[in-house]
């Protein structure tokens, strides 16, 4: 935006001030309230910085909970699902993008439709399947779970972005001698990597963070995931928030280091609109 039009537009960055004040108090009071003793947390003069900061609240959930096990079992639930469902989803994304077949409108409207059904009309049927094929109780069937779970919205998201490569590109290819294999690869996928960073981004956040399915179908607790521990954490007559405030920091700090590293990705692949030739 040019100093001209921010000029006529002062309250654009009054709004954008106030709605990162909102986004970012949580936040804060998260890690301040981490940082903190429980007695400075529940006494009534509770302050929004602590006075005098510490990490024996991260050092009590390492010690007294097995922290790193809950972390091993969600990155193995989040990333195996969010492999097989960015495969999956980058070749439905492009058949549907590339093919003309009979029933293609109606089958995307019911990938589509998928997405409108409450996740709790979904817990009886997995919980069958799970226990048929011997699954329930096992990160596997997590992994199941989670990929059928994401792999509708990925393809709908990859259908978009392969709708945006001129399909001249792919004639060009094929007027060279290329393939539909090469083709895909060596000259539509690589048009399409902000799109599939953002579908990753997508699918493992939304398996990193789920709760229901995996406090749902997983008993033991040696293959609980991290947010099931969390939220476990709080007792029937206490909740030590300190520490239930650490583990959160802690099952935050994965995401906030996948989206560092492939923002630029992930804001290229939400603004994509068009591709230069």
């Amino acid at each position: 935006m040019s100093r001209s039009r921010a000029g006529r537009h002062p309250y654009a960055y009054v709004i954008l001030v106030l709605a990162a004040i909102l986004a970012g108090f949580p936040v804060v009071y998260m890690v301040s309230s981490s940082l903190k003793p429980l007695s400075a947390i529940v006494s009534g003069l509770a302050t929004l910085l602590p006075k005098h900061p510490s990490l024996a609240s991260y050092a009590t959930i390492f010690q007294h909970y097995p922290i790193l096990s809950y972390i091993t079992n969600s990155l193995w639930a989040a990333g195996a699902s969010t492999l097989i469902a960015v495969v999956a989803s980058t070749f439905a994304g492009y058949g549907f993008s590339r093919f003309q077949f009979r029933g293609k409108s109606t089958m995307l409207l019911f990938v589509l439709a998928t997405q409108m059904f409450p996740s709790v009309m979904l817990f009886v049927p997995y919980y069958k399947l799970l226990g048929l094929y011997g699954l329930s109780n096992s990160l596997v069937g997590l992994v199941l779970v989670y990929t059928a779970a994401v792999i509708p919205f990925c393809s709908w998201m990859m259908y978009g972005f392969f709708n945006g490569v001129p399909r001249e590109l792919d004639e060009a290819a094929s007027i060279d001698g290329c393939g539909r294999v090469v083709t895909f690869v060596s000259v539509v996928a690589p048009l399409t990597l902000p799109g599939v960073i953002s579908t990753t981004i997508y699918a493992f956040v939304t398996g990193w963070n789920e709760y229901m399915f995996a406090a749902l179908f997983i008993t033991s607790d040696s293959k609980k995931t991290l947010s099931v521990a969390i939220g476990q954490m709080a007792g029937f007559d206490s909740v030590r928030w300190n520490e239930l405030m650490a583990a959160s920091v802690v099952s935050s700090l994965p995401l906030l280091v996948v989206f560092l590293f492939l923002q630029r990705y992930f804001i290229s692949g939400m603004t994509q609109g068009s591709v230069k030739g």
